[in-house]
């Protein structure tokens, strides 16, 4: 605890006992003539107790139960709102997310029951109160719980009612009085209800620490909230947005998943895809991808995150048919409409031949953006748009294995411009020739037996020239392999060796993995033709 604190922790506990709950006129004026300083005292505690686990922070000071306790039930401590607030704050420090056993579960409770108390009680009577909730035949933690709940049914209906009627100010400071006690889950509904209260001011009436609380407490799943009520949330509060969205990207790069699955489970957890059927929000958490990109100089697993979290999203969006929705293309808005909606088409039950063609029109769009003298700007937008459905680009390297070479210019131009779409000096053309001649040799191998590591390391290196290759050159021709060892069945047997061989640098690990469990989670659809080659891969992923 602060050292201040410390040093007053004892002579404000024997103060609180000696108050005790007298309503004798000295009493109160004792009370009244050092409330400041309890104030002060109070938010030194809260100050040094919110970096603390509960436990800790008991084990530390055992009578600080006995202390905010004593406080909590003196009238003329808490009908003083300041002091009230950070007795709250205090509180809830003590209270745990997750009990781990029953003294925590117990320690829990009596919080509840104080928080409820203090909520529902601004102004506390007499004594005589006391004696009356007595008469009642019920605990005053049982009363305290029953009118905490008609408190917040109370409220709820102010909400609710005539909207217009009440005051900004007294909507405001009904959000800032929930802010100690909204991970109570009795609180929800009237977090809710201010969530979705919209009266006739121009200007946010919502407490920006009361949002930033909320988002916090549903960002930790310290709170359940319906998908409406996060969405409201995230639409009257930008910086809650971007703190969700980055807090989900910062975990899926954290995460060394071998399945996309994980991934899958994160982003939909997070409600950013349910939330991003609302085009505002789509865009604003799009501009943190764009933004990350930029910053992660083309980065596989940036490029595959914003992938999935495109698919996951088009999941959301495709689900419900009954509710009325914006167009898909009104999400892409600095994006040429044609290629937007040839992207968007399903790949998946599309027959070889038409899945060819399919890519051959992207392509043609695609190189006509490429071709067009335009800004920096429009191209960088294109290529953004080719990553968020980076699925066809993982088409294209299946096709060049398995659909012969008549196409191979093409498609080894888009899998050129996925990996290196700036062509200043020539760079892309580079890579273009140096994949060409690693394909060709590829395709020279591919019937070859009996089959052997050795010929197919000899055929990328090409005499060593692999070491002096670009790196987005080196990504290409990784993808290119480890199609090559899926798509081949000749060369499965070997598969695993070379996958050992190209992957023992932590980088070139990384990238071989990521295509891996995107080609997996692609093809692994029950009644499909492909479950040895997605075997194979799940053999693979395991190596790493």
């Amino acid at each position: 605890m602060a050292q201040v604190a410390v040093l007053n922790f004892e002579c404000w506990l024997n103060k609180v006992v000696e108050w005790g709950q007298t309503t004798t006129l000295e009493s109160q004026q004792d009370v009244c003539l050092h409330l400041p300083k309890l104030q002060e005292f109070l938010l030194q505690i809260y100050e040094t107790l919110k970096h603390m686990k509960p436990g800790a922070a008991i084990q530390s000071f055992p009578a600080i139960g006995q202390l905010l306790g004593r406080l909590c039930w003196n009238p003329f401590v808490v009908s003083h709102e300041e002091t009230r607030k950070a007795l709250m704050c205090c509180l809830c420090c003590l209270h745990s997310s997750e009990p781990q056993n029953a003294v925590e579960v117990k320690a829990n409770n009596w919080i509840q029951n104080l928080l409820c108390h203090l909520f529902s009680s601004s102004e506390l009577g007499s004594r005589e109160e006391f004696t009356s909730i007595d008469s009642l035949g019920c605990t005053t933690a049982d009363y305290y719980g029953k009118l905490f709940k008609n408190t917040i049914s109370s409220l709820i209906k102010q909400l609710k009612g005539n909207p217009l009627k009440l005051s900004a100010d007294h909507v405001r400071a009904m959000s800032v009085t929930c802010v100690p006690i909204l991970t109570l889950p009795e609180v929800a509904p009237l977090l809710e209800a201010l969530l979705a209260y919209h009266g006739s001011e121009p200007k946010e009436v919502l407490d920006d620490q009361f949002l930033d609380h909320v988002n916090d407490a549903v960002l930790r799943k310290k709170i359940v909230l319906s998908e409406l009520a996060v969405l409201n949330l995230w639409l009257r509060h930008l910086p809650s947005l971007e703190k969700a969205a980055l807090d989900l990207f910062q975990r899926l790069i954290a995460i060394q998943s071998k399945s996309l699955r994980e991934m899958e489970h994160m982003i939909q957890d997070s409600l950013l895809p349910q939330a991003a059927c609302h085009p505002s929000i789509f865009r604003i958490v799009d501009d943190i991808f764009r933004h990350a990109l930029l910053e992660a100089d083309g980065n596989h697993k940036v490029m595959t995150i914003i992938q999935f979290f495109t698919h996951c999203f088009i999941q959301v969006y495709q689900k419900d048919n009954l509710q009325p929705r914006f167009p898909l293309r009104t999400y892409f808005p600095r994006s040429n409409i044609a290629l937007v909606m040839a992207l968007l088409r399903q790949p998946l039950g599309l027959p070889s031949d038409a899945c060819l063609q399919h890519l051959q029109s992207i392509i043609k769009m695609l190189k006509i953006v490429d071709n067009d003298e335009r800004s920096h700007g429009s191209l960088f937008e294109t290529w953004f748009l080719l990553i968020h459905f980076g699925d066809w680009v993982d088409i294209a390297a299946e096709q060049l294995l398995t659909s012969g070479s008549e196409t191979s210019d093409d498609l080894l131009w888009l899998l050129a411009f996925y990996y290196n779409p700036c062509n200043e000096n020539q760079q892309r053309s580079k890579t273009m020739v140096e994949a060409r001649a690693v394909y060709d040799r590829l395709l020279m191998l591919q019937n070859n037996t009996p089959v052997s590591a050795s010929p197919l390391q000899n055929a990328v290196d090409d005499g060593n020239k692999a070491k002096n290759f670009d790196p987005c050159t080196i990504q290409f021709i990784r993808h290119l392999c480890v199609s090559f060892l899926l798509f081949s069945p000749g060369w499965h047997a070997i598969a695993k060796e070379f996958i050992a061989h190209m992957t023992q640098a932590e980088e070139a690990a990384n990238e071989v993995s990521d295509v891996l469990a995107r080609i997996v989670y692609r093809l692994d659809i029950p009644g499909m033709r492909n479950q040895k080659i997605v075997k194979i891969a799940h053999e693979l992923l395991q190596g790493f």
